[in-house]
């Protein structure tokens, strides 16, 4: 067999992830690996914590990255916090709700689904209703930030509305954390769990989770063993949480190369803020939106509930919306998503997460998509889309 190097093609990453990968991070991958028990490496993971703390706004100290992706995280909440015979309320309206309650009934306990229509946000009357009708419910999880619809669901409410019925949170923040406000200890939510490839512009591989004390007191008296060895909180926190940072036990091999890459982002939307960091996601929403309704299109999600770094677009009536993707990779290096489930067909996911959420980016994709559209014959409004982002931008 012939064998080479792999060199992938530059490519805009508008997707609904990952993102593009920031220059910095990128280059923090590439310095020398160290061991995974080595003292300056513990001492990266202390700040990798402190840093993940912050991106939470929170001060649990339960708090770090699972050697894995942000499916690996949902896992890793469910499988500590539930256990067989427990009933668990479980809030759908898209593709990672439904992956949550797959995670509760492969544990062996019973979901009570709520389900609301894709595109919208949880309804928190059905929630706090079903919370109502199940007092027996020991956890509602929701998705704060719906990635394959791009709608953003009420997590300050929710997480009321469960702890007033003493029920403990679980809460997907893959999407949403450094893009949207994620308030851990404002929520008073008890399990988070997110992702590296979206709003914090890193590779994909490791997923942040944080762990509130009624988290960790549940953890600490259940009456099963964890059904993962591998994602098991007693296990793993050996490692990550040996006394004063320095007597880890062995686990695993912790990707040691990814983490590098993790604490730089961490160390970048640092030094952005993060105030700062959700202002420039919404501006950069405001000017595709400006462009996108130039255009003659519009967004599948109401604009109260509408997610600034994953836009929902709806495609015009007779385009072949694969084609569209296709030219848009083939002769512009520019990838935006298709729709899952029943919104396949329907919509565009177009991403603006992290360092991919610019200027330059929006700009380039509105024009690269009017002119894919108006070549294929499609009914939308031409020479306008860009001029009314750049207005929206200022410049």
């Amino acid at each position: 067999m012939d064998a080479s190097s792999f060199h992938p093609p530059e490519r805009t990453l508008m997707g609904p992830g990952p993102s593009d990968v920031h220059p910095r991070i990128r280059e923090a991958m590439a310095r020398p690996t160290i061991g995974h028990l080595d003292p300056v490496f513990v001492g990266m993971m202390e700040e990798v914590k402190d840093l993940l703390r912050y991106a939470f706004r929170t001060e649990n100290q339960l708090t770090f990255p699972v050697s894995a992706p942000g499916s690996a995280g949902m896992e890793m909440c469910f499988v500590n916090l539930v256990e067989p015979g427990d009933k668990v309320i479980v809030c759908k309206n898209g593709v990672f709700g439904t992956r949550m309650q797959e995670n509760v009934e492969r544990i062996g306990a019973t979901p009570i689904p709520v389900e609301d229509d894709w595109g919208a946000p949880v309804d928190t009357a059905k929630a706090a209703r079903a919370l109502e009708e199940h007092p027996e419910a020991k956890i509602l999880a929701f998705v704060h930030a719906e990635t394959s619809t791009g709608a953003a669901s009420d997590a300050a409410e929710l997480c009321r509305l469960a702890r007033e019925h003493k029920c403990l949170t679980i809460v997907d923040t893959v999407t949403s954390l450094g893009g949207i406000p994620v308030e851990v200890d404002e929520w008073g939510a008890d399990a988070v769990y997110s992702g590296t490839q979206k709003c914090l512009s890193c590779v994909p591989g490791l997923s942040p989770v944080s762990f509130g004390p009624r988290a960790v007191e549940t953890v600490k008296n259940r009456d099963a063993p964890v059904q993962s060895w591998f994602l098991d909180l007693n296990l793993v926190l050996g490692y990550w949480s040996g006394e004063g940072g320095k007597q880890r036990t062995y686990h695993h091999t912790a990707p040691i190369n990814p983490l590098y890459g993790l604490h730089e982002a961490l160390v970048i939307l640092h030094e952005e803020g993060l105030e700062a960091a959700w202002a420039r996601h919404r501006q950069m929403h405001e000017a595709l939106k400006a462009g996108i309704e130039a255009m003659g299109l519009g967004f599948f999600v109401t604009p109260e509930a509408r997610l600034p770094q994953l836009n929902a677009v709806t495609i015009p009536a007779g385009v072949d919306e694969a084609a569209v993707r296709a030219r848009l990779l083939e002769q512009y290096n520019l990838e935006i998503g298709a729709g899952l489930g029943p919104m396949a067909g329907k919509i565009w996911r177009i991403g603006l997460m992290g360092h991919s959420a610019n200027p330059t980016n929006v700009l380039n994709c509105l024009g690269a998509l009017e002119a894919v559209l108006a070549d294929m014959g499609a009914e939308i409004t031409t020479g306008r889309a860009v001029s009314a982002a750049m207005a929206q931008l200022g410049q």
